[in-house]
């Protein structure tokens, strides 16, 4: 990431690395907060990400859990570290951002448990062309996704799995959908 200062006679590049953020949060964090480790920070254009991890939880002692015991457990442990915390966060979030000009969103590892709190939901401007829309409008006519929005976004996340032949079987699945109403009670 880098930082420009086009009012500056000549043009600044400060280089914001994720190394650095780590750095910074790895030396301003409290260390009972890191029960378990150095918090994971990624940082993009928009955003900076700290997943802290406080620790798991400790196994009852002569009975036997269930992993939907342990995992409530993980919630409630997650839950009360996020009120404990929130004062301290969100000053250690005013000074970094005000460093790093980024949003800072929170979240919380508790053993195999895990959430965010807040993050941002950047909008992107995009241009596609007609094969692009299609594969978009796809998503939301087979009710996948709600809006073109959502089905980028969608799509995003999974790009690289199975894109054409799942899109392919999708369509088939449309064109007997749509077969099926046309043979239908007409309103």
């Amino acid at each position: 990431m880098q930082r420009t200062y086009p009012d500056l006679r000549c043009n600044v590049v400060i280089m914001i690395t994720n190394e650095k953020v780590q750095g910074w949060f790895g030396g301003r964090l409290p260390a009972e907060w890191s029960g378990a480790g150095e918090p994971e920070v990624t940082v993009d254009r928009e955003e900076i990400v700290v997943v802290l991890s406080p620790g798991d939880v400790e196994r009852a002692e002569g009975r036997e859990e269930s992993e939907a015991e342990l995992d409530e457990k993980r919630a409630g442990r997650s839950r009360g570290f996020r009120e404990d915390t929130r004062e301290a966060r969100m000053a250690i979030a005013r000074e970094a951002q005000a460093r790093f000009e980024r949003k800072v969103s929170w979240g919380v590892r508790v053993g195999e448990y895990g959430e965010l709190w807040t993050h941002v939901s950047a909008p992107v401007m995009t241009r596609l062309r007609q094969p692009q829309r299609r594969v978009l409008d796809t998503l939301v006519d087979a009710g996948v996704a709600r809006s073109r929005s959502d089905a980028l976004a969608w799509c995003v996340r999974l790009v690289g799995q199975h894109e054409e032949d799942w899109l392919a079987e999708l369509r088939e699945a449309l064109q007997s959908v749509d077969a099926a109403r046309a043979k239908g009670p007409q309103a």
